[in-house]
């Protein structure tokens, strides 16, 4: 069933993006509970993740989410980005190049910038797609992360 608020787009005008921007998604605030739920996720208790009170004292002056938190919210950005008609199911095929920039500080808004790298298809109804991701931090020059994220689209 498709999302509702989601353009699908058949696979010869998917295939003419490339290279284009594809997809800016909206600002989400990364907040404490967010942290805090990754860490008990993950057993990442690290005070600069989780100890309000000691990060003060710390090198970033506060909290600052997880690497990974923010690398897996890329899975939120991109839930309005435009999709291939026809694919069943998407699933994920590794990340390139992935680099941490920025600190993310507690309350910080992110969002995501998509841009379209390559569309090709591996075998017969798989499609691979690779999008150079970069998520940004509200009022910050420098993004959080940057990196290559590949995808496998099944027919």
């Amino acid at each position: 069933m498709p999302d509702p608020g989601v353009k699908y787009i058949p696979r010869a005008e998917y295939e003419a993006l490339v290279g284009q921007e594809i997809g800016l998604s909206d600002w989400i605030t990364v907040t404490q509970e967010r942290i805090n739920q990754f860490a008990a996720c993950t057993g990442d208790h690290q005070y600069i993740h989780t100890d309000p009170e000691r990060s003060r004292h710390g090198p970033f002056g506060k909290t600052i989410a997880h690497g990974f938190l923010t690398l897996s919210m890329i899975a939120e950005m991109m839930q309005k980005l435009p999709r291939i008609e026809g694919v069943k199911v998407n699933v994920n095929y590794g990340l390139d190049k992935v680099r941490f920039i920025s600190p993310v500080p507690v309350d910080s808004r992110l969002r995501g910038r998509f841009t379209l790298s390559r569309v090709a298809e591996v075998k017969p109804a798989v499609i691979e797609t690779v999008f150079a991701v970069q998520v940004e931090i509200e009022g910050n020059e420098k993004p959080a992360l940057v990196t290559d994220w590949r995808a496998r689209r099944y027919l």
